[in-house]
Formats: C-alpha cells, sequence, structure tokens
C-alpha cells in the first residue's frame, strides 16, 4: 500500500498513473476536502477493460468499467428483478406503461437528471442512444437488444416511447441492464455508423449520470473515477475509484483476500482449494452468484484455414464450410468424449455446476431433456465415429474425415482454468482420435481487440477451429436466442459485431424462434424456450460444459456489496462504502 499525506484532488491524480504503472498497487491519498483523508475504493480486474463502452466490445470487464458512470433505465438486482434507475418506474400493463397488445411501452424518466458535465439528460438521448446503436455499420456489439424495435421517439423531455413490430412479451430488452446504458447525444452525435469507432475520446471517456465519472482511462490497463457531482442520489462514499487492469486472477485474489491492497476482486476463476487457501488470509471474502454464463465450447462452422486470406473464417452465404466440423457426428462425438462432471467438481467447486443447456437459467427455462450429455461415453463416441466412416487408416492415432486428418486448434484465454480445462478436454479428445492445439490470448485482447485490425487474437474474428468463453442470456432468453439465427453471423460486413460466433445457420431455428416474440410469458413461452435450447444443443455448433457462477472477492470491510448474475456486479456500486 502506498499512502501519500493530504493533497489537491489534482495533484493526487497526477501522481496516480505513474504508481500504478510501476506495481504499487492500491494508492491511497489524504486529499483536501475539508481535512478529512480521502476515500478510496481500489477494484482490481485482472481482465483489463479496453474500452468503458458495451456498446463497442462485447466484454463483461467492458461492461463493468461502463458500469461506474454509466446508467440504463433499469437494471436487475441479484435476484434478476426489475429495479428503477434513470425511469421513475417500471412499466407494465396495470399503470399503463406497457400496451394491453404488447406493441409499445412507455418510460418515464426520473426530474432533474444531469450529465456528469452538469448538462441536462432527456429521452432525447435514449432515443439518440437507440440510433447510434442502430446505425449501419456502427459495429455496435448489443444491437440485438433493439431487435424487433420499430421506432423509439420522445414525445416530451421525460418521456420514451419503443414501439415494437409485432408484440412483445417480455419488452425489457433495450435500455435494461448494464448491456445498455443511456449515452449522451450532445457528446456522440459525431459518432454515428461507421464513424464510432474513430471518436477515441469519446468512447474512452463517455459522459455519464452514474455515482461517479471517468477522470482518465487507458485502454487495457486502468481507469480513474471520481465522485460524480451531478448524481441525483445520495452522495457516494468513496471520492475516488480506481480501476485496475493486468496480472491474472491469483494476483487479483491475492491483492484482496491476502495483502489486501485492494478492496474487490472480479472473475476469480482459480481452482477451489487455491481459493480456500487465498481466503485463509484473512482480509477479504470470497462471493458467488449464479445466473446464467455457461462456459461452452464454441465449434467454427467456417474455414480457418490461413491460406484462405480474407476468406479465413467468413461465412460468404456458406460456401466456406468448416472441411469437417460441418459433420454432425464429429461434434456429437466430441461432446460425448466430455466428462463435465469432473470439470465443474475439480475445477469449479462451489462456483460451477455441470450442464447440457445453453438456456441453463432461469429454472422455468432450463430443459430436462438433455442430461445424458452428464454420462461421459468416450466408448460410445468411439463407436460412433467408427459407425460413420471417420477411421485412422494410417494408424498414427488420428482420425481422418474424407482424407482430413481430425487436427483442431482450440484457443481461449489465459486462465488457470481455462487453461485446465483445455488439458482435460484434450486429452478426452485424443482418446476419440481427434488432436488438437492448445492456444491462450490475454483476455483483454481475446475479448476487447479490434476484429479488424487485430484479428488473430479476437474471438470475435475466430481463427481456430475451437474456442472456449462463458456468455449466457439475461432474465428472459429471447435477446440471447435471437442472436443465433442465420442473420446474426458474424460478417466483414458488420466488423464482425454480430452474436452467432459459431457462424451457424438452421434455417428451423429461425422459423420456430419467430413464434416466440408472439408468446406471453407463461408456460407456453417457457415450453417454446426449452425446444429452442434443445434444437441449439442436439446441432452441437456450442457444447455446453458447465454453469458458472460469478466469483469475485470483496475486503472485509467493504459494505453495501450484493454480487449480481443478472447484471453487473458493480451495479449498486452507489452503496458501497466501508
Amino acid at each position: 500500500m502506498v499512502r501519500f499525506p493530504a493533497l489537491t484532488l489534482a495533484a493526487a491524480l497526477a501522481l496516480t498513473a505513474p504508481l500504478l504503472a510501476a506495481g504499487c498497487g492500491a494508492v491511497e491519498f489524504g486529499v483536501e476536502f475539508g481535512g478529512d483523508e480521502e476515500r478510496v475504493l481500489t477494484l482490481r480486474y485482472w481482465q483489463a477493460p479496453s474500452l468503458p463502452s458495451p456498446y463497442l466490445s462485447s466484454g463483461f470487464k467492458d461492461r463493468d468499467a461502463s458500469a461506474v458512470t454509466l446508467e440504463p433505465l433499469a437494471s436487475y438486482d441479484p435476484e434478476g428483478r426489475l429495479v428503477p434507475r434513470l425511469a421513475a418506474a417500471i412499466p407494465t400493463v396495470e399503470n399503463g406503461g406497457i400496451a394491453p397488445d404488447g406493441t409499445r411501452i412507455t418510460w418515464r424518466l426520473r426530474p432533474d437528471l444531469r450529465w456528469s458535465d452538469g448538462s441536462e439528460l432527456t429521452a432525447d438521448d435514449v432515443v439518440f442512444t437507440w440510433r447510434y446503436c442502430t446505425a449501419a455499420e456502427s459495429g455496435c456489439t448489443n444491437d440485438s437488444a433493439f431487435a424487433g424495435i420499430a421506432s423509439v421517439s420522445a414525445p416530451d423531455e421525460r418521456t420514451v416511447e419503443i414501439l415494437f413490430e409485432a408484440p412483445r412479451s417480455y419488452p425489457y430488452d433495450a435500455f435494461v441492464g448494464a448491456a445498455t446504458p443511456v449515452i449522451s447525444e450532445a457528446q456522440f452525435a459525431r459518432c454515428l455508423g461507421e464513424a464510432a469507432r474513430r471518436c477515441v475520446e469519446q468512447n474512452e471517456s463517455p459522459l455519464g449520470s452514474g455515482p461517479y465519472r471517468i477522470v482518465e482511462f487507458v485502454p487495457n490497463e486502468r481507469a480513474l473515477y471520481e465522485r460524480n457531482p451531478h448524481y441525483r442520489g445520495e452522495r457516494p462514499y468513496f471520492d475516488r475509484v480506481v480501476l485496475e487492469g493486468g496480472g491474472d486472477a491469483h494476483s487479483a485474489a491475492h491483492a484482496v483476500l491476502v495483502s489486501g491492497e485492494a478492496d474487490y476482486a472480479w472473475n476469480l476463476q482459480l481452482e477451489p482449494g487455491e481459493l480456500a487457501e487465498l481466503e485463509a488470509g484473512g482480509q477479504g471474502t470470497v462471493v458467488a452468484a449464479f445466473a446464467s454464463i455457461v462456459e461452452r465450447l464454441v465449434l467454427n462452422q467456417t474455414n480457418p484455414d490461413p491460406s484462405l486470406g480474407e476468406r479465413r473464417s467468413e461465412y460468404l452465404d456458406g460456401e466456406n464450410p468448416h472441411p469437417f466440423l460441418t459433420f454432425a457426428p464429429i461434434r456429437r462425438a466430441m461432446s460425448m468424449a466430455i466428462s463435465r462432471d469432473r470439470i465443474a467438481t475439480e475445477l469449479y467447486g462451489f462456483a460451477g455446476r455441470p450442464t447440457c443447456n445453453l438456456i441453463a437459467a432461469p429454472p422455468r427455462y432450463a430443459s430436462t431433456g438433455n442430461e445424458e450429455c452428464l454420462r461421459q461415453d468416450r466408448a460410445g463416441a468411439n463407436a460412433l465415429l467408427d459407425a460413420s466412416g471417420v477411421a485412422d487408416t494410417d494408424g498414427d492415432g488420428i482420425r481422418e474425415y474424407q482424407g482430413l486428418p481430425l487436427r483442431i486448434t482450440y484457443q481461449t484465454t489465459v486462465n488457470p482454468v481455462r487453461q485446465a480445462t483445455q488439458e482435460l478436454v484434450r486429452g478426452w479428445w485424443r482418446e476419440i482420435g481427434i488432436e488438437a492445439e492448445l492456444v491462450q490470448h490475454d483476455a483483454s485482447v481475446f475479448f476487447g481487440a479490434d476484429a479488424v485490425s487485430d484479428p488473430a487474437a479476437s474471438y470475435r474474428r475466430f481463427f481456430a477451429d475451437v474456442q472456449m468463453y462463458a456468455t449466457g442470456p439475461g432474465v428472459d432468453p429471447q435477446g440471447y436466442l435471437e442472436g443465433l439465427r442465420c442473420d446474426h453471423i458474424q460478417t466483414r460486413e458488420d466488423n464482425w459485431a454480430g452474436e452467432n460466433n459459431a457462424r451457424s445457420c438452421n434455417p428451423s431455428y429461425d422459423e420456430l424462434l419467430a413464434r416466440l416474440a408472439a408468446l406471453p410469458l407463461g408456460t407456453g413461452r417457457e415450453a417454446l424456450v426449452r425446444e429452442l435450447n434443445d434444437v441449439l444443443v442436439e446441432s452441437r455448433y456450442e457444447i455446453p460444459l458447465v454453469l458458472r457462477g460469478s466469483v469475485s472477492a470483496h475486503a472485509r470491510t467493504l459494505e453495501g456489496v450484493r454480487i449480481n448474475g443478472w447484471d453487473s456486479e458493480l451495479w449498486n456500486i452507489a452503496e458501497w462504502r466501508r
């Protein structure tokens, strides 16, 4: 811990950057606020954010970095319940906020909302945010939240009216949760469409309405925030927030649980025994929250061969298929060979549960029709490949499909749990005649790299045969399911911003999905979600492994933390205090 006596705020901030860069960990200053020592909250995000924006980067780390300052109309609490933020109340049919026919939702903003520069936040900013994300060539990574919206308008400065193209059973996707916050029209007016990524200053220092505002942002390194003097709520406890990036999960956990250098450490994917040993250091507490995040394998349905040049991993209207992962028996055998129970028990402990579903929660949406995958069946996988003519003809231990050896590149992030998972899976696949080369990328780059300028390291560009990461739906799975349609395949035309990362197209799935929007909340809708999940699981374009809890740690002296699996973990940072 590095501590300085009372300084002016400007002097304190000037000292912060070189100290963090030198690896000094948490830095505390005494700042002249009526003689009181400055209160500093230190967050350790070892996967450093690339942008404090959920619209141009799809990592949870970037969403969290933005959640310190940007706000949506409403958030989800740890129980998955809607909580008003910029909105005065949650619209319902009963209060007149939702049209009885499901074609319109009307939000009323709180009075006297201000941006962090003191300017007024109005309904026009909400309308602009919709235009920003849906503009052609914007590269917006969360555009699926706005799918099916015909228009967003502002009848007056405090009213937002959203009209849907068809009746909507669950109308809370847009502007709800940290993935779709409201941004300032005045600040981003020149950043529509292809200009979005060129707006460096705006992207790195967005005006916010939340409890803290950005002072400095250094991509893939750190973010500094100060108390927002224009925040509408109770004065936040901390004067400054320091979000530090870099290192690894172990060093982040150690900084909170053992050395006390940091107050909060995010995404602690460590083996259970290692976490318990660190927690014994006595400085902090490990916490976990389950929602619907599933660690999965994604099988590339396009050809990632480097010799293809610009055509590499391009869908090209189905004219560039993967040479063997498009053959269903191979995908099925790869799934059958895996012991999900061993991965969950040995590598995740209390923070992981084996799953066969991509929609694994909430419970009402979780299918029970795929549980055969919980039993590892390497013998059955070998028999399936034998029967399908996928044989080892030259005796080298590697099977061939149409003369091509089953050699794959399997990529993920630098992470102890993921790397241990890779080793287990590689061993099981070797037993069924599939050879895997393991590749790891820095998580900040894997999830945050520009898919155009740095394609080799970006999961969105997918220069591999198989990749592993975690994602999942929100409280209502429709938006997530929409992202897996044929027209959401990532392509060059949309700057690889689509959500169909496997580049898979199943017209039957798309036809079934079209029925979902018209179904009201209830048992019929839940049954259709389970059916859609089963179609996805049976295809095995994505192979679910483990329902992951969000594991983090906070200092024992830090109060107000309510870890949240349904929204940003920093969703209620305004309430944190010592």
